[in-house]
């Protein structure tokens, strides 16, 4: 069963899923980049693992605020495949939505190999054209 918080997600990425055709590309500037601060790539952590985004040449927003140059954060947690980058970013326990404006989180991961990447969307959750996302990290949790 969802309680209220996932239904009011869940409504509103089909909200935005349902406007994405008519909205079109929000472009993104040519120096926009995401990046980890940390964890670092090759890191051994324990969990709870401590993660920071680093953003440059956007600023962030929460979703739903329609603002020039600006975006909001998603963690991919052991991605194989990327999202569609014409339609919103998924919302599951693979794909986390930071559509607060938030530039950290605190994740639980079991021991073994994670990757981690960083994909910005706009106000309605699609990423931006050209894609900002940052490169994939694998950390190992004790």
């Amino acid at each position: 069963m969802i309680n209220n918080t996932q239904r009011f997600f869940l409504c509103s990425v089909l909200a935005a899923s349902m406007v994405s055709a008519a909205h079109g590309a929000t472009p993104a500037p040519e120096d926009a980049a995401v990046y980890f601060v940390s964890p670092m790539d090759g890191q051994t952590v324990s969990s709870p693992v401590t993660v920071r985004f680093g953003l440059e040449g956007l600023g962030v927003a929460p979703a739903g605020v329609e603002r020039d140059s600006t975006g909001h954060h998603h963690l991919l947690v052991d991605v194989d495949d990327l999202p569609a980058m014409d339609q919103p970013v998924p919302a599951d326990d693979r794909h986390i939505h930071f559509g607060g404006g938030q530039t950290q989180t605190t994740l639980e991961l079991s021991p073994g190999e994670h990757t981690l990447q960083l994909l910005v969307g706009d106000h309605l959750h699609v990423p931006h054209e050209p894609p900002v996302m940052s490169d994939k990290i694998t950390i190992t949790v004790e």
